[in-house]
């Protein structure tokens, strides 16, 4: 087996499609996985809409077991992220933060009515005329 060093890039052939990712052959007897995750940049339901036996692709090495032989791979890492723009940036975290500021005014407010309330009810606990005998 020739050695391949964590974060070379190479070229490789895709030799196998499981749901979990792809096999690629870097050389005649080395071959490495793709992880479905490591792909392309953001999400791959299916991994067939993006790859295909014998296709020929650029991986760059993540990871080398010496002992099982294992070479993890990465095709996203050899490519540049996309740009964020604004119409195509996330807006779940900043909806997220403002969900949670608005909770979190609320569930002041309710805790300041309970801590009110029960120094309340520690007062009425402690009044003997309303203790059963």
């Amino acid at each position: 087996m020739s050695k391949f060093e964590i974060g070379t890039v190479t070229k490789g052939k895709v030799t196998g499609i499981q749901p979990y990712g792809a096999f690629v052959a870097l050389n005649e007897e080395t071959q490495g996985l793709v992880h479905i995750s490591e792909v392309k940049h953001g999400f791959v339901k299916d991994i067939n809409e993006h790859l295909s036996v014998g296709d020929e692709v650029n991986v760059k090495v993540l990871s080398v077991d010496e002992s099982t032989g294992k070479i993890g791979l990465s095709i996203r890492a050899t490519e540049p992220a996309p740009e964020k723009t604004e119409a195509s940036a996330p807006k779940k975290p900043a909806k997220k933060r403002q969900g949670q500021a608005t909770v979190h005014t609320e569930s002041t407010q309710g805790f300041n009515t309970l801590k009110e309330k029960l120094e309340e009810w520690i007062e009425q606990s402690n009044r003997e005329d309303l203790i059963k005998k």
